[in-house]
């Protein structure tokens, strides 16, 4: 779309810097939005002004444990976007604290600002009776973000993919190095969501074109299995490993050690989330609350993941064992 002139509006984005973020900040900016991206350490966060004119995207300091500086990051905002989460818990870093407590925090300021539209980003699968502490967490910070600013929307998307994401390009370094790969919950089913559509319906949730209050539930047009998508990266990336899958049991032992790492390949905990179906609700479906009823038209895997995954392969963009009908044409960039 035609950049648009940068108006007066101003929202504040939490989280701005991370994976969806940035996409999030890119989109606004295209949209005219003034923008404060609200992070911990926002000497960090400089690299996302090139995505808006001169002036546009500021970095402001703000950590959801700290009233005041959500407060100070709020002042004078039109609008508010929440998408600070964690994936796993590590020393202070809580998923109560962060999810419940964090989002409250964000909302309880948006309003007390006078800010007039704000979307908190959550996760599909947060519910109350959800199997992981994580998805239930999500759930916990959704309540709490509606109880202190009614009108939010609530965009909960599926797994997100692209060019900086931890689901294709995870398996793909893995299978890089490993003679296998070890699949875990292969049967579960996901909707996996382009970056840039669920930065565009965040965007246009923030304008009104989604319900005030709602929550909207965001996918890509392709149902695929975990096993599908490990077997489409081995395919992408041209390489070929023996997929081993592991019982749902040791794999939850397997996370049970690996929350003792600093950096742990997986928990327990994402066992458990991996192991339902992580989908478009038909409810969700029926009442317009997806991609579709903001009028986005969900892109599909194979027109994006080659475009980045190449980089894995041998050969990089000219390996001659990857099909010719794998890749995206016209994706890869210029040597």
């Amino acid at each position: 779309m035609a950049r648009l002139a940068v108006s007066d509006r101003i929202v504040t984005v939490f989280g701005g810097s991370g994976f969806l973020g940035r996409h999030v900040v890119g989109a606004l900016a295209e949209r005219g939005w003034r923008i404060r991206v609200a992070v911990r350490r926002p000497e960090l966060a400089s690299y996302l002004r090139v995505l808006g004119a001169v002036g546009q995207i500021n970095e402001v300091q703000a950590n959801l444990r700290h009233m005041g500086s959500i407060r100070a990051a709020l002042d004078g905002a039109d609008a508010a976007v929440n998408l600070v989460g964690i994936a796993y818990e590590r020393g202070r870093q809580r998923f109560a604290e962060v999810h419940v407590a964090g989002a409250r925090r964000v909302a309880e300021a948006a309003a007390a600002a006078g800010a007039t539209a704000m979307v908190h980003v959550s996760a599909l699968g947060a519910e109350a009776d959800a199997p992981s502490a994580y998805a239930r967490s999500k759930a916990a910070g959704e309540r709490a973000v509606h109880a202190a600013f009614p009108d939010a929307v609530i965009v909960r998307p599926s797994l997100v993919f692209g060019p900086e994401d931890q689901l294709f390009n995870r398996f793909a370094a893995m299978a890089r190095l490993s003679p296998a790969m070890p699949l875990v919950c292969g049967a579960s089913r996901f909707q996996p969501v382009f970056c840039d559509d669920a930065a565009k319906a965040v965007a246009l949730a923030l304008e009104g074109r989604a319900a005030p209050g709602t929550v909207y539930e965001i996918g890509g047009p392709e149902i695929r299995t975990m096993e599908e998508i490990v077997r489409y990266t081995l395919a992408v990336t041209g390489r070929r490993r023996l997929v081993v899958p592991v019982p749902t049991f040791l794999a939850r032992l397997v996370g049970r050690i690996g929350q003792l790492l600093p950096t742990p390949p997986l928990t327990a905990d994402q066992v458990a989330q991996l192991a339902v179906d992580n989908l478009v609700s038909s409810a969700a479906t029926g009442a317009g609350r997806t991609l579709d009823g903001l009028g986005i038209r969900a892109t599909a895997i194979e027109v994006v993941v080659p475009s980045y995954l190449y980089q894995y392969r041998r050969t990089g963009q000219f390996d001659p064992s990857v099909p010719a009908e794998i890749d995206a044409p016209g994706n890869y960039p210029v040597p």
